[in-house]
């Protein structure tokens, strides 16, 4: 596929840090457990990541860095560390974003870590609380503790400390329903204390049990017990509930601003705009414009591979390379733009695809016309897609 190599163009930039203290039941993100390597073998994934980052600004030819966002993984693991990546990104002409998101877990923030995200130009703190009822936490093998002297709050005090409205930045917070002991009340509780700390962005998850992870092995054995999908159902539109109470916006199935404080980075994976992705099991899409295709990449889930392995788009021992034709191109374009409450940027859509999106699924809209679609996206786009094949 040609992607214009002399074309300039702009990317948000995914940066994928594969380093977690211990691994919670329900996670199928990949990462390694930071205390099986040391520090030599965390110095060279740096050194490696970092010259991933910029081959892939010179091979797609970014001249524009937007948005950042540095997940993992739990980038707040490395602590200090994190200041080497921060330096190199620094020193790259092109980046220069105006959101810069970086994720952190309670059991590993510290001031230090915060320190070297203000110096390092970060200001998007996103915290991964999940929820403040200890008995659920443990259930799934969540680190941290909410007993008296709660971890959670004490670092909820800290990121507000540097990363609260009042300093100009942005703290993000994510939280989990339908986890196992969860009640109304609960999750009413979990909103009420979070909001306390008046974050600007929530990120309102309900539980989803994935396949091969020890959750889901723990639910077949019956040594975890869930609120059935009813319930699970019904405690997320609690959440929902008390967060546009306070004011939130539900611009996005899973996501909560206040004061237009949405998230740019996810926003353009949603509006499918051009981003790359390093670090091991990062992905990358870009978009060539004029022929309405697209490349997506990903890296192999495992760092050792990464680090030894030559960082080329070629090498398909650690690249694996997806080509999105015309038609892939657009369900892609309308199923992640329906997540977000505007749907698909319609100026977009139209000089990419040279129609409208109601010429392409008039039946499915005039249908959905009265309802919200974020929260039956998946019937909503079951309805589009089969639409869409009979065209």
């Amino acid at each position: 596929m040609n992607f214009m190599r002399g074309i300039e163009r702009s990317a948000s930039l995914y940066i994928h840090i594969p380093f977690c203290n211990t691994f919670c039941d329900y996670c199928d993100f990949y990462s390694i457990k930071k205390n099986s390597v040391n520090d030599d073998y965390i110095g060279a994934f740096l050194s490696v990541l970092i010259n991933d980052i910029k081959y892939q600004i010179e091979y797609f030819n970014i001249k524009e860095i937007p948005a950042a966002y540095i997940g993992g993984g739990t980038p707040s693991v490395l602590g200090e560390k994190i200041r080497t990546l921060f330096a190199a990104l620094r020193a790259i002409p092109a980046f220069s974003p105006k959101e810069f998101s970086v994720e952190a877990n309670p059991e590993s923030l510290t001031e230090d870590f915060l320190n070297a995200c203000l110096e390092g130009g970060v200001n998007r703190l996103s915290l991964g609380v999940q929820t403040f009822h200890e008995p659920s936490r443990a259930a799934v093998n969540r680190a941290g503790s909410c007993a008296s002297g709660s971890l959670i709050e004490e670092s909820l005090v800290l990121s507000s400390k540097y990363y609260g409205s009042r300093n100009g930045l942005s703290l993000s917070a994510d939280l989990i329903t339908g986890l196992p002991f969860h009640n109304e009340e609960i999750v009413k509780e979990d909103i009420k204390r979070l909001l306390a700390f008046e974050p600007s962005h929530v990120s309102l998850y309900s539980l989803s049990v994935e396949n091969g992870t020890p959750l889901q092995e723990k639910l077949q054995s019956k040594t975890v017990i869930l609120p059935d999908i009813d319930i699970s159902d019904s405690l997320w539109l609690t959440g929902r509930e008390a967060l546009l109470k306070a004011g939130f916006e539900h611009y996005e199935v899973s996501n909560f601003a206040h004061n237009k404080n949405r998230c740019l980075h996810n926003t353009r994976y949603w509006q499918m705009e051009s981003w790359i992705g390093a670090g091991p099991a990062a992905s990358g899409t870009i978009v060539n414009e004029e022929t309405a295709t697209a490349r997506r990449f990903t890296f192999v889930h495992d760092t050792d591979a990464y680090i030894r392995e030559q960082l080329t788009m070629d090498n398909k021992k650690i690249v694996d390379l997806e080509e999105l034709d015309r038609e892939a191109f657009l369900k892609d374009s309308l199923l992640m733009g329906f997540r977000c409450k505007e749907g698909p940027d319609p100026e977009r859509f139209f000089r990419r695809f040279g129609s409208t999106i109601k010429d392409c699924i008039p039946k499915t809209l005039a249908r959905w016309k009265e309802k919200d679609n974020m929260l039956f996206l998946n019937q909503f786009l079951s309805e589009a897609f089969d639409e869409l094949s009979k065209h």
